[in-house]
């Protein structure tokens, strides 16, 4: 559907190589609008239009409720004094509501509006990125480009997620994102050279050149940190792009487990106490155990992941037996001298790891059944309670008092 667009002000100045206004544009296109750019004067009376300032960098839920709610003003707090900053009006109040937006001059139309603020509305649990960051309206310039830079980088980042995407790589991820805008190169571009590393760790695991094998399986995690980053502050997700590297993902971590196992020597495969055999089917029905633990939790109870239920999920997800943290152990081997143990390890750490998922979704139905639907922690309306916690200081990323 037509959605027409207003913008009051404008900026040159680029944010991960877009102008607010191109921004709005990607965003609301992604949500399935149709953006046009038109002169209030120039619409029926009937028709609504969307009213942006153009030199104000807007959180992109933000942009998207106002585009689902008419007779909507946004406003932002700025030491006291209230800055309106976009609105979605009729054509009828949008000349009006555009000056008020520019000039700040008061207008007797102001009061047919709903009046919000980014704090006012319920948008600070972002599911998906499995993190707690309220909607943010922050103004563009020059001197702020960099800051603005880092501030949306790190709005795109997972809030929950391993010790190793978590800590070791936002720093050189951040300066990859930023030579990816500079020399064009695109998210799925990112993802296909991730699968050309994934492929080729796989065959070095197999040919039993771990140390060459562990370089290219790094590479690749730190890629698929990359994509998803350049995606988001470019605004340049796609469907195919999710599905790409989703697949990609999902599949790869069992079967480089695997080759991994056949590159052991049979002294090395056989000092291991287990079959090879029996190991490696651990590792997958584990590994698909443990996903499947995850997928339930969300489809059938929460409607959230299950490292957002409680802080004890969330500190959990750190070390999970997932890429990242097996990969981790895998490395330690090598540089033991021992490889095999590095396969029992990751045998032994997705049962466990498993086992723990399991163990929570019984005791989240249970919750369920006694107590009605599930809250993430994130969420919960006694959240304050956190507010001193290691949790929410690192899960956050902010402190109180």
């Amino acid at each position: 559907m037509d959605l027409f667009l207003c913008f009051v002000g404008k900026t040159t100045v680029r944010i991960w190589g877009l102008t607010p206004r191109r921004r709005i544009f990607r965003v609301l296109s992604a949500a399935g609008f149709h953006p046009v750019e038109v002169d209030p004067a120039d619409l029926r009376e009937c028709a609504a239009v969307l009213l942006f300032r153009g030199d104000y960098l807007i959180d992109d839920r933000l942009v998207k409720q106002l585009a689902r709610t008419r007779d909507t003003m946004l406003q932002i707090d700025d030491g006291g004094r209230s800055i309106p900053v976009a609105a979605h009006v009729s054509a009828g109040l949008a000349t009006r509501i555009s000056e008020y937006i520019e000039t700040g001059a008061e207008d007797p139309s102001i009061r047919e509006l709903r009046i919000e603020t980014p704090e006012s509305l319920s948008l600070s649990f972002q599911a998906g990125l499995l993190k707690f960051d309220p909607p943010f309206v922050l103004q563009v310039s020059a001197e702020r480009r960099h800051a603005l830079e880092r501030r949306l980088f790190d709005w795109s980042y997972k809030g929950v997620t391993d010790v190793i995407t978590k800590w070791v790589w936002p720093v050189p991820a951040r300066w990859t994102v930023g030579c990816c805008v500079r020399w064009g190169i695109r998210p799925n571009h990112v993802t296909a050279a991730g699968l050309v590393l994934v492929v080729l760790a796989g065959g070095l695991f197999a040919c039993g050149q771990y140390g060459w094998g562990l370089v290219a399986g790094w590479l690749m995690t730190f890629l698929d940190t990359v994509d998803g980053k350049l995606a988001r502050v470019t605004v340049a997700s796609s469907r195919f792009g999710h599905y790409f590297d989703h697949l990609i993902d999902l599949i790869h971590p069992p079967v480089w487990y695997m080759l991994w196992g056949i590159g052991l020597t049979t002294d090395q495969g056989g000092s291991m106490g287990v079959s090879m055999t029996a190991l490696l089917w651990l590792i997958v029905v584990g590994y698909a155990s443990g996903r499947l633990a995850e997928g339930l939790f969300q489809w059938v109870l929460g409607q959230f992941g299950i490292f957002c239920w409680r802080p004890v999920d969330s500190f959990f997800r750190l070390v999970t037996a997932r890429r990242n943290p097996n990969l981790f152990l895998l490395t330690m081997s090598v540089l033991a001298g021992r490889p095999e143990i590095g396969l029992l390890s990751v045998a032994v750490w997705t049962v466990v790891t498993s086992l723990f998922l399991w163990m929570r979704l019984v005791w989240a139905a249970g919750t369920r059944i006694r107590r009605g639907p599930l809250v993430s922690w994130f969420t919960d309306a006694d959240r304050h309670r956190y507010d001193r916690t290691l949790a929410w200081r690192l899960f956050t990323g902010r402190t109180t008092g």
